[in-house]
């Protein structure tokens, strides 16, 4: 928490006002300032005498404009440190949500002008403050002025803490609905990030659970742009967007059905279906910024995968071919891209043109990937049961003959 240390007898709210002042009417002549300059202040202790913070507040926010464009960076983290500090004052909680609004709203004005400054003055108001909901409201004022600021580096490394902070915060669903697209649009500015901005979509998007239509249809944009970013990032081929009514909706919707049958297509189908798809919808992926070289490409790797779940663990090299669409020549190098890529465990038979496959890539993972993996641990169970009666029965045996020995 920040902490005022005096320097002066003159109490610093007061030391701040009178500095403002003299600032914002310093063109105006000595005469005029002077007795500006005394009136704001005397007004100031008025307030801190009748214990009206957010009036103080407001007062010392009034030349707010000057003090942002004609300090130095330092001066001004030093003059709004004051400023803020004013809130641990209030014992109501209702004045102070107020004020910590009062300078959020100030302070995320003009976010290009010094935003790191900026930054800087509402984690220093979020420290402050003891209202969990205020905290949160100047926390989502932070990244809302990151991104228009572009400073979103210095946002980026209290992501981590997010989980704590809703503990903390307790906010509700339209509140976290907020957060989370927010976030998402922080991350979205880092390429390197857009798996951890695809998370927060799909948590943006799994709020609207068990919401009725009408509030399900405002998620309809952000459900088209998660799909999208699903489809475009070369390396996430596993999601569970096909489940979420938010994205659901969309398989009726006319505008949007054909995102969801995009989205359908890498998710449960293969290479040939998507080129289908692609005849029939010639201008969407255009219209949504996705390549369609790439898109080949991930899916050449998608239906790869897709042919090694196949219960014998035996794909030939024929069938790679033929379902990739490609020359026998690239089949062997498109193995090791889907080996690189850790979506399969396998070994390639060379002398019998086929690959070996011990573990392979779900692209979703529902009931009947549920119903799989029961089967293989039934089937595991019973082996092993059989390993230890087998073992079982001949240790006697065994016994009786290093007893004879």
């Amino acid at each position: 928490m920040t902490t005022i240390v005096p320097t002066s007898e003159e109490i610093p709210a007061l030391a701040v006002v009178r500095y403002a002042s003299e600032l914002a009417w310093a063109d105006a002549g000595a005469e005029v300032a002077d007795e500006e300059v005394r009136r704001l202040y005397e007004e100031a202790k008025q307030c801190m005498d009748n214990a009206r913070w957010f009036d103080l507040v407001s007062l010392m926010l009034t030349s707010a404009d000057v003090i942002l464009s004609k300090v130095s960076d330092k001066d001004l983290e030093c003059i709004f440190t004051v400023i803020c500090n004013v809130v641990t004052n209030s014992e109501s909680q209702e004045e102070v949500r107020q004020i910590a609004e009062l300078i959020s709203g100030k302070v995320t004005q003009q976010p290009s002008d010094k935003p790191a400054s900026r930054l800087k003055i509402l984690f220093t108001l979020y420290n402050l403050l003891e209202d969990p909901y205020s905290r949160f409201s100047v926390y989502l004022s932070a990244l809302n002025l990151a991104i228009n600021g572009k400073v979103t580096e210095h946002v980026l490394p209290s992501f981590k803490q997010i989980d704590s902070f809703l503990k903390e915060w307790n906010i509700g669903v339209s509140d976290q609905r907020q957060l989370f697209l927010t976030i998402s649009n922080v991350l979205k500015e880092h390429k390197s990030l857009a798996k951890e901005s695809f998370k927060f979509l799909t948590k943006y998007l799994a709020t609207f659970s068990g919401e009725e239509a009408q509030v399900l249809s405002q998620a309809k944009d952000e459900a088209v742009r998660t799909i999208v970013e699903f489809v475009k990032t070369p390396d996430m081929f596993q999601c569970d967007l096909l489940d979420l009514p938010a994205v659901a909706q969309l398989e009726k919707d006319a505008k949007h059905a054909p995102a969801y049958q995009l989205l359908k297509v890498f998710l449960t189908k293969r290479l040939d279906a998507y080129l289908e798809f692609v005849a029939a919808n010639s201008a969407l992926l255009q219209s949504y910024g996705l390549v369609h070289e790439d898109c080949i490409t991930k899916m050449r790797l998608i239906s790869l995968v897709d042919l090694g779940s196949d219960e014998s663990g035996r794909v030939p090299y024929s069938l790679i071919r033929d379902t990739l669409q490609i020359s026998e020549d690239e089949v062997e190098p498109w193995v090791v891209k889907a080996i690189t890529a850790k979506l399969l465990d396998c070994k390639m038979d060379q002398m019998n043109e086929v690959v070996i496959v011990t573990r392979s890539t779900q692209r979703v993972f529902g009931k009947e990937q549920w119903h799989t993996l029961k089967t293989k641990l039934a089937s595991w169970r019973g082996n092993i049961a059989h390993v230890i009666s087998t073992v079982q029965a001949n240790r006697p045996v065994e016994d009786g003959v290093q007893a004879a020995r």
